[in-house]
């Protein structure tokens, strides 16, 4: 994928466990600040530690706003594909729950 070049900060993200079933990142955002464009290769929930509102940035161009609220989980399937930018004036933050396995 080629993508224009871009001047934003990076947001930060915080590796609080990682073993053969789970990785959980705390990601925090201050205003103007990005992941990077990256593809999840694993199911993932996400907990939001404060509300705020997220612009992503889908392949083909097309970008579309998200609000969070502290607390409201929501999970997503393996194989998204997007950039997460603060857009707004407020920092927010999440932990992203990725799931490697399901031993059942």
């Amino acid at each position: 994928m080629s993508e224009p070049l871009r001047c934003r900060i990076p947001a930060t993200a915080t590796v609080q466990a990682d073993d053969a079933t789970m990785r959980v990142t705390r990601w925090d955002f201050p205003p103007g600040a990005e992941t990077g464009w990256h593809r999840h290769g694993w199911a993932y929930l996400v907990v939001p530690v404060t509300d705020g509102t997220m612009t992503l940035e889908e392949p083909g161009g097309a970008t579309r706003k998200a609000s969070i609220a502290a607390g409201v989980s929501y999970t997503r399937a393996p194989g998204v594909e997007h950039n997460v930018v603060n857009t707004g004036e407020a920092a927010f933050s999440f932990v992203e729950i990725e799931f490697k396995a399901h031993p059942g």
